[in-house]
């Protein structure tokens, strides 16, 4: 009975499928001391073999490592492990030879394929505690002390059933505890999805972090280095990048996307300047200006036109570049109402004064905003326990280790190493990425240049974790 107590604790503590399919029917073997067994599956075609073994033979069948490829039983109550499906009972068989019951064709071509010889055999339903039918447990020959083949002992069957049918619950909390999982992966995708549909680059910016930090963590183990991530870690931290940016579902486009500094404004300045040439030309007409005057006229908007579109665009906006934007803001034309108004808005003049990359304070603060909103949206969320670090992590890919990142400003004693993978990874992927629509993609040998400056000048990310990076080539095949 302690034996048996054992078995039942050990198989309700195991968290991996395979292993447990396998202690499964070790155990039933175990309890009803037998030399061979096989445990079938119940699926929508049939009785499926899931685990086969013989112990006097050495075999042991089933799991990734050794598949079985006999079809499945069908569901027709000849078969003895059918009938035992279809009516939830046990059936004690004290030797297939003589029995009239059944048909043991297959068990006694098996004996004659492989030399065995089967006997006695207890065959046991798998059925949960909703009386739910799983699959069936099939032991072969039991053995008394002098190790001889005996019929299964009937007082047995009540052990042997009592742990068939703790064997059905531990499947069928594994196969919720899946399902759980498979809910929750639809999810992120869900959210992938709606963020590819408002912003076609940021899902491949998150894709792309995916697939790199899946293969980093695939060198890690492969290497047998120390910072591995075992299987609910790993799981963790790749649910923690597929949810890091879901708070931009709330970022408005025209920030998210603006690919110049003036954005939307940019049509409002090029009419402006096509309307300044018009009233230009009626000037000239009316003989307020002579054919000098506009010629001088439109090569200095063309010029001017030429400045806007550039600086528009630049990655980095030089001194000289913008003393001559505030020149600009300073002059004035006038309208077809003979009222003076400025060449640029000071809207414009704002964004057009951003000294690098296209988004002012304002919007800058909107768009960093997004850290937070994921934060907020996934707190709202209940994650089973291995998942629980994941809204603290994918809130916090934006901190930095010298405390110069946002929201919330932590320093390095804080930041887990999952968040400072997470911050390597979205750095990267947005200096590498091909698809912005407010930057050109930016060289390999660039892209690492800038992460070793942040690490060793700056001291904003983690130098030995991007070393461990940059030695994996993660990014191969991705980028």
């Amino acid at each position: 009975m302690q034996k048996f107590l054992e078995m039942c604790l050990a198989l309700t503590a195991e968290h991996d499928r395979e292993a447990l399919l396998s202690n499964i029917l070790d155990s039933a073997m175990d309890c009803a001391n037998c030399d061979a067994g096989t445990l079938y599956l119940l699926e929508e075609d049939g009785l499926h073999f899931c685990r086969m073994v013989t112990r006097s033979q050495g075999v042991r069948q089933g799991g990734h490592d050794a598949p079985i490829s006999l079809p499945p039983v069908p569901m027709e109550p000849k078969y003895v492990c059918a009938w035992v499906a279809l009516n939830n009972k046990a059936i004690n068989v004290e030797d297939v030879h003589t029995d009239t019951h059944f048909d043991f064709t297959g068990s006694l071509r098996y004996d004659a394929m492989t030399g065995y010889r089967t006997q006695s055999m207890l065959v046991v339903p798998m059925s949960n505690d909703k009386d739910e039918l799983i699959g069936v447990t099939q032991l072969l020959n039991a053995k008394n002390e002098q190790g001889e083949t005996v019929a299964f002992d009937p007082e047995i069957e009540l052990l042997v059933s009592a742990l068939s049918s703790q064997a059905a619950i531990s499947i069928t909390n594994m196969r919720y505890a899946e399902q759980i999982t498979a809910l929750l992966d639809s999810l992120v995708g869900t959210l992938s999805t709606a963020i590819d549909e408002r912003s076609h680059y940021n899902a491949n910016h998150t894709r792309n972090m995916v697939r790199v930090g899946e293969n980093f963590l695939d060198w890690l183990d492969k290497k047998g280095d120390p910072n591995a991530f075992d299987a609910n870690r790993r799981r963790a931290f790749l649910m923690s990048v597929w949810l890091h940016d879901v708070g931009k579902l709330t970022v408005p486009l025209e920030v998210m996307d603006k690919d110049t500094r003036l954005g939307s404004s940019t049509a409002d300045v090029r009419e402006r300047l096509r309307t300044i040439g018009l009233l230009d030309r009626i000037a000239r007409l009316e003989g307020r200006i002579d054919d000098a005057e506009l010629e001088r006229r439109k090569e200095e908007r063309a010029e001017t036109e030429a400045f806007i579109e550039r600086i528009n665009r630049i990655g980095f906006l030089p001194d000289e570049d913008l003393a001559r934007v505030d020149e600009l803001a300073k002059q004035t034309y006038i309208d077809e109402n003979g009222v003076e108004q400025p060449l640029l808005t000071e809207k414009e003049h704002t964004r057009l004064q951003i000294r690098k990359g296209t988004l002012t304070d304002e919007e800058r603060s909107i768009m960093q905003s997004h850290a937070v909103v994921t934060g907020r949206i996934l707190s709202e969320m209940t994650f089973p326990k291995i998942y629980a670090q994941v809204p603290k992590w994918a809130a916090a890919h934006h901190e930095l280790l010298n405390g110069k990142g946002y929201p919330n400003h932590l320093t390095a004693e804080s930041i887990p190493n999952e968040v400072r993978l997470l911050t390597v990874l979205d750095v990267f992927e947005a200096l590498t990425a091909r698809d912005r629509p407010y930057k050109p993609p930016m060289s390999l040998d660039k892209a690492l240049g800038i992460l070793h400056i942040m690490a060793e000048k700056e001291g904003s990310i983690d130098p030995k974790l991007l070393a461990l990076f940059e030695e994996s080539k993660a990014w191969e095949g991705v980028i």
